[in-house]
């Protein structure tokens, strides 16, 4: 296919290799000219356009798939709207204009603002906490309803806490005390490992239902005094502790058993421990976190 990745950072890197190492054409859109030129080199066809701006649908190419995996500049309403917004319905117009047949955004589970510990699954309503938040909802709704607004079969990913390779900042947090023991240490942390990401993508890329929003999460969220016992054991730390209150956010446990099984997505990190073992044991062997 020619996919169009939009947002071709970390995570839409990662997604290039993958679909081009089983022949698919792939354009990736950046911002700044420089970064855009540097996929050249990883077998991409770069084009620099700013998603945002008036008439930007008109500047894609020809494609069949679309990923969109952009994200926001800054933390602001402001950022939010242009990234999540603006550019979502420039790339579904752009999708509506060449009759793609796969259209899949990558959300976050930042749309649940819960902080009461629940389970929240993929049949439950989003409870956005703030104006970010309620943006990341809005986006959800007009991808959703592109395929009876626009006839383009468009779906979700909501993925949790990315990490691995190149992105292992939990690592770092323990040993500065930044992620510690203490007040609000029950609240559940959720992850989701880079490769599991890309597959999740890539089965919602063959296999999601439009309108359908999945989630992109490992199989056990865990406590963070958990996580942070643990991840301090491997470091050959004490486990950090602070009594200062954390600062105020969700607390939920994302499920994802209802999405493994409808799009056949097999973990190969079903734990935080799974994924962060082989990130410790290559930075205790001198190499840079996850690298």
């Amino acid at each position: 296919m020619r996919v169009l990745i939009a947002g071709c950072g970390w995570l839409g890197t990662a997604l290039a290799r993958a679909l081009l190492a089983r022949g698919d054409r792939v354009t990736g859109i950046r911002r700044d000219a420089a970064r855009a030129a540097a996929l050249s080199d990883l077998g991409l066809e770069p084009l620099v356009l700013d998603l945002a701006a008036p008439g930007a649908a008109q500047a894609i190419p020809p494609l069949d798939a679309v990923v969109a995996c952009q994200s926001a500049g800054q933390d602001t309403p402001e950022a939010y709207r242009a990234a999540y917004l603006s550019a979502n319905r420039t790339l579904l117009e752009a999708a509506r204009l060449h009759g793609a047949r796969a259209f899949v955004y990558t959300g976050s589970t930042g749309v649940f603002g819960q902080r009461d510990g629940r389970d929240v699954d993929e049949a439950t309503p989003p409870a956005p906490s703030g104006p970010t938040g309620e943006l990341l909802a809005e986006a959800e709704r007009l991808v959703r309803g592109a395929p009876a607004a626009l006839g383009v079969p468009a779906c979700l990913v909501r993925l949790s806490g990315l990490y691995g390779p190149g992105r292992a900042g939990a690592l770092a947090r323990v040993r500065s005390g930044a992620l510690a023991l203490g007040p609000g240490d029950d609240v559940a942390m959720n992850f989701c490992h880079l490769e599991d990401a890309v597959a999740f993508v890539l089965a919602a890329l063959t296999r999601g239902e439009p309108g359908q929003a999945y989630h992109g999460s490992d199989a056990f969220p865990a406590p963070r005094r958990e996580v942070v016992t643990w991840l301090a054991e491997r470091l050959g730390l004490s486990p950090p502790s602070s009594q200062r209150p954390p600062p105020a956010g969700p607390n939920r446990r994302i499920l994802s058993a209802w999405t493994r099984e409808r799009l056949g997505v097999a973990l190969r990190y079903p734990s935080f421990r799974d994924g962060f073992a082989p990130l410790v044991a290559a930075e205790a062997a001198g190499k840079p976190p996850g690298r």
